[in-house]
């Protein structure tokens, strides 16, 4: 992959999980179903959202920063995650379709990873 189009892709995925931070740091109460449709009792959701958020920060940092493959699989798990989450605390099948991006950049970038280490072996 050309390292310009490499870097695109990162800085995108880095401004999705900047602002993601940053609404959980703020504590964005409508996202509490989320954490509560995977068992999470409304306290304690309420308690990791802060949690969530400087987690979120930190990655947005390590995309710009220190980019590796197994960030773009961490990125790719929690962004497919997060996506479906939301059809199964019954929004519609549209939210997940709609933040294809997210999880479809992050598998990429881990491919391509996978890819990179296997055409830099000796």
């Amino acid at each position: 992959m050309h390292p310009r189009l490499h870097l695109i892709l990162r800085l995108g995925l880095a401004l999705t999980f900047l602002g993601h931070g940053i609404f959980a740091l703020n504590g964005r109460m409508s996202w509490l179903p989320y954490l509560m449709t995977v068992g999470f009792e409304q306290d304690l959701a309420a308690q990791l959202m802060p949690i969530i958020g400087v987690l979120d920060l930190i990655v947005a940092l390590l995309l710009i920063f220190k980019p590796h493959k197994h960030l773009f699989l961490w990125c790719f798990i929690w962004t497919f995650a997060v996506s479906i989450i939301r059809p199964l605390s019954g929004e519609s099948w549209l939210e997940f379709v709609e933040r294809g991006a997210f999880y479809a950049v992050s598998l990429m970038l881990f491919l391509n990873s996978l890819q990179s280490n296997k055409t830099a072996a000796p």
